[in-house]
This record gives C-alpha cells, sequence and structure tokens, in this order.
C-alpha cells in the first residue's frame, strides 16, 4: 500500500506537518497519521491533546449538541421561573387568591425540570472534554439550574402568604410595591445575561443588589414605626415582613447566577473576592 503523502504547511505558529486525513481544529493543522509534534507543544490545545488520546469528532459533535440543548431548556426554565415569581408578585400585591392558587402547579413542573437538567448535565462532565469553557459551561449550567429552582420555591413562598391572608384591610407599602418590581427586573435581566452570556449585564444586575437591601431596610423599619403607631396590626406586618425576605432572596439568587455568567466567560470567581466585583479582573491565561 502506498504510504501516505505529507507536506509542511507555514501556519501563523511555525511549520506544522499535514497530510490526509486531518483535522482543522481553531486554526490548527493536524495531522492524526503523523507523529506528535514534540517541538511545539505549547501550541496544542487542551481539547486537541484530549482528542488525540481519548475523545473523537463524532463525541465532540455530541457534547455541543447535548450542551446546546441543555442551555435551550435552561431558558426556557428560567423563562417559567419569571412568570411563576411575577404571578407570586401580582397575586401579593392584589391579594388575588386566583394567581396564588395555581402558583403551585407551576412550582411542580419547574422542580420536574430541575431534576431532568441536573440528570442529563452531569454526564457531559465524562465525555472527555477538558478544555476549560466546556467545562464551565456545564458547571454554570447544574449552579444556575439550582438557583432557579429556589427562586421558584420563594415565589411558592409569598404565594402561600397570600392565601393564608385571604382577607386584608391594609394597602401594601407603595416601597414594596417598587422594590419587588424591581427584582422582577433584576430576575428578566438575569436571564438575558445567562441567554446572551453577557458578563456586563450580568455586572449591572450585582450592582443593584445594595439597592434591594435599601428597599428591604426602609420597608421592615417603616413596618415597624407603623405598628408602634397603631397604623398597622401585627399580623399584616408580620406578613409584609415575611413576603419582603423572600423578594430578597429571589434578588440574592440572581446575584448568584450572575456571577456564574462572569465566571463562564472569565473564568473568574468573584462571589469571594473582599474588593468586590463590580469592577472584576480578567484572569491571567
Amino acid at each position: 500500500m502506498r504510504a501516505p503523502r505529507h507536506r509542511l504547511m507555514r501556519c501563523g505558529h511555525g511549520t506544522r506537518l499535514i497530510g490526509a486525513p486531518r483535522l482543522a481544529h481553531r486554526g490548527y493543522m493536524v495531522d492524526v497519521d503523523a507523529k506528535p509534534c514534540h517541538w511545539a507543544p505549547q501550541y496544542r490545545s487542551a481539547r486537541a491533546m484530549t482528542c488525540a488520546g481519548r475523545c473523537t469528532i463524532s463525541d465532540m459533535h455530541t457534547f455541543q449538541e447535548r450542551l446546546t440543548a441543555l442551555e435551550h431548556d435552561m431558558v426556557e426554565q428560567g423563562a417559567r421561573v419569571l412568570h411563576l415569581c411575577t404571578m407570586a408578585v401580582e397575586s401579593y400585591f392584589d391579594l388575588d387568591l386566583t394567581k396564588a392558587s395555581g402558583i403551585e402547579t407551576l412550582d411542580t413542573e419547574i422542580d420536574r425540570i430541575d431534576v431532568e437538567i441536573e440528570k442529563r448535565s452531569v454526564p457531559l462532565l465524562g465525555m472527555g472534554q477538558t478544555d476549560e469553557h466546556s467545562i464551565r459551561s456545564v458547571l454554570t449550567i447544574v449552579k444556575c439550574n439550582n438557583e432557579y429552582e429556589r427562586i421558584a420555591d420563594c415565589g411558592v413562598n409569598i404565594a402561600e402568604r397570600v392565601l393564608e391572608e385571604r382577607t386584608r384591610q391594609m394597602r401594601v407599602p407603595d416601597t414594596f410595591r417598587v422594590m419587588s418590581n424591581s427584582v422582577i427586573g433584576m430576575l428578566r435581566d438575569t436571564n438575558r445575561a445567562l441567554l446572551r452570556h453577557d458578563a456586563n449585564l450580568a455586572r449591572q444586575v450585582l450592582l443593584f443588589d445594595d439597592t434591594v437591601d435599601r428597599f428591604k431596610q426602609e420597608i421592615v423599619m417603616n413596618a415597624q414605626e407603623q405598628v408602634a403607631a397603631g397604623h398597622l396590626t401585627v399580623g399584616f406586618a408580620f406578613g409584609l415582613m415575611s413576603v419582603t425576605k423572600s423578594v430578597e432572596r429571589i434578588a440574592d439568587h440572581c446575584t448568584n447566577v450572575c456571577e456564574q455568567v462572569i465566571y463562564l466567560e472569565s473564568g473568574l470567581i468573584v462571589r469571594h473576592r473582599p474588593e468586590g466585583w463590580s469592577a472584576p479582573i480578567e484572569p491571567k491565561g
């Protein structure tokens, strides 16, 4: 049999030996029949080395297909959670028992998909993909999936409070309405940041978290003053503070998702940085 012919090709990183069959990957021409280029190991990508040893082009294609499907499912899950939380907040504003009653059904569906996404995510880590962005993509899906499920639980807590209260003589404070609508906006922007892998939008969401904390402090202090003055009942004030806490927790989970978006795109873990995360430093390669 005639031996395969090879030739040298000059590329951006030096001279490479190429021939048929060959694989083009990120601008590198790799001859799968030739011996490894020991003289230039620093130019071989992590994925190229992995594929040479453990996975095939078919494995890479399968991995990418499954990852894309999971990312699509995460976007849809985020939309479900946003819908649930919007209904929960509106049900508290208007003491709408019908809306509050329908939230349990939405949460059951979110819980089911939460388990399904996690079961489909974990096996991807064993498919031989070792480049950092692929691994970070899977980890981001697993962690954000958990955060969305917890956000939905906060919405359920709000709805349960509505069903317990049932009747109301007091008016919900305007500050609470502003806070709640702002947090729903945070959740909407969080979904967009995850969909677009937009680290800049994620940072904007993080910056708003301090404003939510100030809203909560104002609501709690005002409720205490109104109870002391006899303008609010203890029961109504307790319910208001409970719902305010749930809304604050939604904002906290949104920041957790946004921290993951920054991690996905930069590799930077910002949640424990003492100097804060508003202007994170990109990691060195």
